[in-house]
């Protein structure tokens, strides 16, 4: 008898150390199938990446378009939100017509720019990435817009820029934010180039201005090489020649900026020194 209870045992002790150690229990027969054939159990998390949300971008509705570079949106939801309701967004780096300035009558080709904002964006999610400046001197947020079309491409579409690219505005970049000057300046060249939109229809004149930067835009009077510019919140503020966004910034003599031949002239002049 006690030879039969010790043959027992050790054959219920052999079937227990037998049984795998990284199988819990109760896991069912299909879990294992799965983990043994590398197929994704319930348990992981699905891939649920969003083009358009991104660790620095928040998204937001737009109800309203109000002309070619602003839009009002609904609540803000994101990263950087701040729970917006009814915010106006200006965007940046871009000017397109006026067509809602009452001090201004409606200017060549904004009719089309606001038209082509409102088919862009009107009614859909956008997302919205901030610079440095967070609003400008009437309070509307500051931003870079994005939307994704959901066509097969997947291809998000940055507003900002297809807004120059196709004629429907003029790249008009100011310190500090200026992250994508260099790109907007590029597809404003080939829309030149190209005639398109405004550059094509407009008889020589683009929101107030000459189609082509004046003498005084494009080169300074001899000697007075300090850039006298006005920031998108009407900030008047000089870049002397080596400092970090002289030469990304450009003189618009149309909106009051000017060259400067001393510091002195600059500072009496009501501008002052930028800080980097």
């Amino acid at each position: 008898m006690g030879i039969l209870i010790l043959l027992t045992g050790l054959t219920l002790s052999f079937f227990l150390s037998s049984k795998p150690e990284n199988i819990p229990i109760n896991q069912s027969k299909q879990s294992l199938e799965n983990q043994v054939s590398g197929t994704a159990t319930v348990d992981q998390q699905p891939d649920l990446r969003n083009p358009l949300i991104t660790k620095d971008r928040e998204t937001a509705k737009v109800v309203r378009v109000i002309d070619g570079d602003t839009i009002e949106i609904s609540a803000t939801d994101g990263p950087a939100s701040g729970g917006e309701n009814g915010q106006k967004i200006r965007y940046i780096g871009i000017d397109t017509p006026e067509t809602v300035d009452p001090r201004k009558a409606v200017q060549c080709f904004g009719q089309e720019a606001a038209a082509k904002n409102r088919e862009l964006v009107e009614g859909k999610t956008v997302s919205l990435e901030k610079d440095v400046s967070e609003t400008d001197k009437y309070g509307r947020l500051l931003r870079y817009v994005y939307f994704d079309p959901s066509t097969s491409s997947g291809q998000v579409i940055f507003v900002n820029e297809l807004l120059v690219k196709e004629g429907f505005a003029h790249a008009s970049s100011y310190p500090p934010d200026v992250k994508y000057q260099d790109q907007f300046q590029k597809a404003e060249q080939e829309a030149r180039v190209n005639n398109l939109g405004l550059w094509g229809q407009c008889l020589g004149k683009i929101s107030g201005r000459s189609s082509e930067p004046s003498s005084s835009q494009s080169s300074p009077t001899s000697g007075c090489l300090i850039k006298g510019n006005i920031s998108s919140s009407g900030e008047k503020i000089y870049h002397m020649p080596g400092q970090k966004y002289y030469d990304k910034t450009v003189i618009d003599t149309s909106r009051g900026e000017r060259w400067f031949c001393t510091e002195q002239d600059a500072q009496s002049a009501g501008w002052r020194k930028s800080k980097i």
